[in-house]
């Protein structure tokens, strides 16, 4: 999920390892380089730790139990386990507001993506009336992955996209040369951000230790170095309670009649 180039998977994966050394995990790591399916990953049932959105968690529709959740190393986390979704347009784009696409060309992730769908749609909801309840007029469905929403929008396919922040902040640093053309318009509302995840039937002192081990990377040795390429200041334990708000978006926006971001 959060594997932006190879450079830092590889610094995941060193984290990973660190940490289930420390929980006393056997783990052994696989990788899964997008876009295969994250419903298949999720399903499961020898899982330690993964990336999980809280989202489809909070829907039952992923077997799992978070562990703990990154912290990024933004002004805007303020020390805390959350994210945000940011609009993107192209740099050179004539749009100065939000309001300013509408009636043009958008798209989102999947139906189960909290920052590529659920807080994209929320955040809609302020601008829709019972005039205009439909904003775009062509919306893509299904690019899946953060990486095509912000492919999407540099080659001119869609107009304004929802890109995890976390992500971005990542392929930035990273990778800057896929950025150097984009802009944030707005950016929605802090959600809790995914966390590392097991699968539903993990043992629970495994879950203990494992949450302890992530919750005490920032103390430990290794983790300066590492923090630097993953632009963390630590992990919050997390439970599945954590991403009950989630929930509150995903009604708003039902019961005002709005299944789809349009």
């Amino acid at each position: 999920m959060y594997a932006v180039t190879p450079g830092v998977e590889a610094a995941w994966r060193e984290l990973l390892g660190h940490v289930a050394h420390d929980a006393a995990v056997d783990l052994s790591y696989v990788p899964y380089p997008a876009p295969q399916p994250l419903e298949q990953l999720w399903s499961r049932t020898d899982l330690g730790s993964v990336f999980a959105c809280g989202y489809p968690v909070a829907l039952r529709l992923a077997p799992l139990i978070p562990i703990a959740a990154p912290i990024p190393r933004v002004d805007w986390a303020a020390g805390r386990a959350v994210y945000r979704t940011d609009l993107i347009v192209r740099r050179d784009a004539p749009f100065a507001t939000l309001a300013d696409t509408f009636g043009g060309r958008a798209g989102w992730t999947v139906a189960h993506s909290h920052s590529g769908f659920n807080a994209w749609r929320h955040h809609l909801l302020a601008y829709r009336t019972a005039e205009r309840p439909t904003l775009y007029a062509e919306m893509a469905r299904d690019l899946v992955t953060a990486r095509n929403v912000l492919d999407s929008v540099r080659s001119g396919r869609i107009d304004v996209g929802p890109l995890d922040a976390y992500w971005h902040l990542l392929i930035r640093l990273h990778a800057p040369e896929l950025t150097a053309d984009i802009r944030v318009l707005e950016s929605t509302a802090l959600a809790p951000i995914p966390a590392f995840a097991a699968a539903a039937g993990a043992p629970a002192p495994m879950i203990e230790r494992l949450r302890a081990a992530f919750t005490a990377a920032a103390t430990r040795p290794w983790f300066g170095a590492l923090s630097d390429v993953l632009l963390l200041d630590g992990f919050a334990a997390v439970s599945e309670a954590s991403y009950a708000t989630l929930l509150d978006w995903d009604r708003e926006a039902r019961a005002a009649g709005y299944e789809l971001p349009a």
